[in-house]
Order: structure tokens, then sequence, then C-alpha cells
């Protein structure tokens, strides 16, 4: 039976509602937040504003594999709260990712819960304990960091 991961991470920044929720709202800015060694590219014309049942094509660079495709659909907008970008091909076996913002006292908080199953069995096991989860880790942490230069 395979194993469902999950990374849960939330960074708070200095910004309103709105502003929170056109940035969020928007796939180009996908590229903003996204580490550059990951040679990210978005391939689907994307639109300014993401809707319901969007599919977006993007290839991922992935070590020792190369470039993969990833399509992702978004779903379940709740407008000025959440989104569902869920796997539709590409290399994990499930990849289920929630994002929410919600105000706080110190300005918005921005969450991203993920869930994933790696393929390939014991040896995508291997894979998760000696990178995968590092290197999701790694953009986690770049994203949040990410975030909050571009709120400042």
């Amino acid at each position: 039976m395979a194993t469902i991961h999950q990374i849960n991470r939330e960074v708070i920044v200095k910004t309103d509602l709105q502003t929170a929720w056109e940035f969020m709202s928007s796939p180009k800015n996908l590229d903003l937040i996204t580490p550059d060694d990951m040679s990210f590219e978005i391939v689907t014309q994307v639109p300014q504003k993401m809707y319901n049942g969007l599919l977006i094509e993007y290839r991922v660079g992935i070590p020792l594999i190369g470039k993969q495709t990833w399509v992702s659909e978004i779903k379940y907008i709740q407008e000025r709260h959440s989104f569902v970008d869920e796997q539709r091909v590409g290399p994990y076996k499930m990849w289920y990712h929630y994002h929410e913002i919600t105000e706080v006292a110190a300005g918005i908080r921005f969450l991203d819960q993920v869930n994933y199953v790696v393929p390939f069995g014991p040896l995508g096991a291997i894979a998760q304990t000696v990178y995968i989860r590092k290197q999701l880790q790694h953009v986690f942490d770049y994203r949040s960091a990410a975030m909050l230069r571009h709120f400042g």
C-alpha cells in the first residue's frame, strides 16, 4: 500500500487580503516563487486569473531523470480564501496541493498543505527518504522567502 506523505508550510506577510488573493490567483506568479534550480517552465498560455478546471502544463527539471511534464488542474476555488491544484500528469503518483490565505493580526497567512504519493514502490520510498522530502522542503523554504521578499 502506498504511503501518503504531507508537507505543511505557512508564512505571514504584511499585506491585505485583496492584494494577497490577486497574487495567489495569477498562475504567472508561480514563476516568482519557484527556485531557479528546478528548471521550471510554464508551457501553457495561462490567463491573468485562474478559474475552476484550468489545466496548466509545466516542465520541471528532475535530477537523474531530466525534464518532466507536469499538468495541474485548478479546483475548488473559494474567492479570497483558497484553491487546490491537483496533478493530472507528472512525477508523483498523487499530488494534492491546498492553498489558503487568511487574515491574521500581523497581515495575511499563506498556507500550503501538500499530500503526495511517490511512484515506484520500494525504490520510490528510498528516493523519498534520500532526496524527495529534502527537495520539497527546499522548494517550500524558497517559496516562503520569495513571498516575504515580494510583499516586503
